[in-house]
């Protein structure tokens, strides 16, 4: 386990099962638009009426370099994003880190819900929930080396030094 705390508390009601994506979203960026337009596109052909259940990852983070937003700033960017997309029926959720793969998924179910159907990049995250008993869609990585966190971190950060004159 981790000494990080446990917050946000999760749910009472947990969301009925439904299409989740999950992200730290560090901040939202192109790759993570492919991912939750795909999850979308894959609902709206398959299962109009679930939920799509956007999960931010590493809620318990403090803020750091490598994780300079908090949930809030993060869930404000997914929500204007989501907006602007003009993608409905969605529910976000912030997930704290734990930091114990094994028992990863039955810990985030209590914030997202049980078994749905989840949309990833991630290998491992795929192989947790595949365990789990979960659908999962394993999406190839799109144009990663353009797309990883930390660069588009490391970018926002050198934009920032810039001044307008």
């Amino acid at each position: 386990m981790t000494d990080l705390p446990m917050t946000p508390e999760p749910p009472e009601n947990p969301p009925m099962a439904g299409i989740v994506v999950i992200g730290r979203f560090q901040p939202l960026h192109f790759g993570h638009a492919i991912l939750l337009r795909a999850a979308a596109e894959q609902r709206a052909a398959h299962a109009a009426d679930s939920t799509l259940i956007i999960g931010i990852g590493s809620a318990n983070r403090p803020s750091t370099l490598a994780n300079p937003w908090t949930a809030e700033e993060r869930e404000s960017m997914v929500t204007a994003w989501l907006e602007a997309e003009g993608i409905e029926n969605t529910h976000i959720c912030s997930i704290p880190d734990i930091e114990d793969p094994p028992n990863w998924v039955r810990h985030a179910e209590r914030y997202h819900g049980e078994a749905g159907c989840i949309f990833t990049t991630d290998f491992d995250t795929a192989e947790l929930y595949t365990a789990a008993g979960w659908d999962v869609v394993l999406l190839p990585l799109e144009q990663r080396e353009n797309y990883e966190g930390w660069r588009v971190r490391e970018t926002a950060r050198m934009l920032s030094t810039v001044h307008d004159e």
